[in-house]
C-alpha cells in the first residue's frame, strides 16, 4: 500500500482527498492546504502522490488507495483514521472510458466507470461517514461529479449514467442525512482541461485528445474547481452549498460550445 509521509500535528481542520495523484484532486490538495487545512491524499500511483506531499510540504500526507478495491480502501481508511479526525471528504476520483454509442459500448469500459465513479465513491464514503459526523463542528462529504450527470450527450452514455448516478447518491443522502451534523455538497463542473482526463477516455490517443479543447477559449482548469472545493469547505458548518455548476463562459452546455477559428 505504501507509507503514510507524516503530516505535522493533527489538525480540526483535516481533509481526505480522493484521485489526488493528478487533475482536480491534486489541485485540491494544494488549494485546501493554502487554505490552512491538513490533507491526506489518496489515489492509486504512490510515486504522484509522493511528489505532490512533497512539493505541498508538512501539511499534506498520502495514503495508497484503490477505490475499486475493498481490502485497500480499509487498509487506507484504518491509516487515516489513526492519524486523527477527519472533518471533510473530498471525492475527486473518476473517470470517463471510450465514447461510443450504446449500440456498440464496451462493457468493461462502463463496468470500469461505474465501479470507480460510483462504488468507489460509495465506498470511501461509507467508511468515513461515521467519524466525519464526530467531526468539531460536524464533517462534509464532497463529491465532484459532472454536468455529464445533468444533461446526457450522444457517446456519453455510460460516463454519463454513472455521474448521474454519483449526484443521486449524494443529494439521497444529504436527504438522509438531515439532522445529523453532516454537510453533502455536489459540485458538477463541465469542460475542465486537464492532462488525463481526456487522454485517458480515448486510450492515450492524444490527437482525439486536444480536440475536445480545440479552439475554446479558455477552458475551466483543475485549479478553477478546487477554488470551488475551497470555498465550499470554507463556508460556516451550518451552510451546505448543495450544488455548484461551474462551466467556462464559452461552453454553455455539452452540446453548445463556442470555438474560435
Amino acid at each position: 500500500m505504501g507509507d503514510v509521509i507524516e503530516a505535522g500535528a493533527a489538525s480540526a481542520k483535516r481533509a481526505v482527498v480522493t484521485g489526488a495523484s493528478s487533475g482536480i484532486g491534486a489541485a485540491s490538495v494544494r488549494a485546501l492546504v493554502k487554505a490552512g487545512w491538513t490533507v491526506v491524499a489518496l489515489a492509486r500511483r504512490e510515486a504522484k502522490l509522493k511528489a505532490l506531499v512533497e512539493e505541498v510540504g508538512p501539511a499534506a500526507s498520502y495514503v495508497v488507495c484503490d477505490l475499486t478495491d475493498e481490502a485497500s480502501t480499509q487498509a487506507a481508511v484504518e491509516r487515516v483514521l489513526a492519524g486523527g479526525p477527519v472533518k471533510a471528504l473530498v471525492n475527486c476520483a473518476g473517470a470517463a472510458f471510450g465514447k461510443d454509442p450504446v449500440a456498440t459500448a464496451s462493457l468493461d469500459d462502463w463496468r470500469g466507470m461505474y465501479e470507480l465513479n460510483v462504488i468507489g465513491t460509495l465506498r470511501i464514503t461509507q467508511k468515513l461517514l461515521p467519524g466525519l459526523k464526530r467531526a468539531p463542528g460536524g464533517g462534509t462529504v464532497l463529491v465532484i461529479s459532472s454536468t455529464a450527470g445533468i444533461e446526457p450527450y450522444e457517446g456519453g452514455a455510460g460516463y454519463c449514467a454513472s455521474k448521474f448516478a454519483e449526484r443521486v447518491m449524494a443529494r439521497v443522502l444529504r436527504l438522509e442525512q438531515i439532522g445529523e451534523p453532516l454537510r453533502v455538497i455536489d459540485i458538477a463542473p463541465g469542460m475542465v482541461e486537464t492532462d488525463e482526463f481526456s487522454l485517458k477516455r480515448f486510450g492515450g490517443d492524444a490527437q482525439r485528445a486536444a480536440a475536445v479543447y480545440a479552439g475554446v477559449p479558455s477552458p475551466l482548469k483543475a485549479e478553477d474547481i478546487a477554488e470551488c472545493v475551497t470555498w465550499a469547505l470554507g463556508q460556516p458548518d451550518t451552510v451546505d452549498i448543495d450544488q455548484i455548476v461551474v462551466r467556462p463562459r464559452a461552453e454553455g452546455s455539452y452540446t453548445k460550445v463556442y470555438r474560435e477559428r
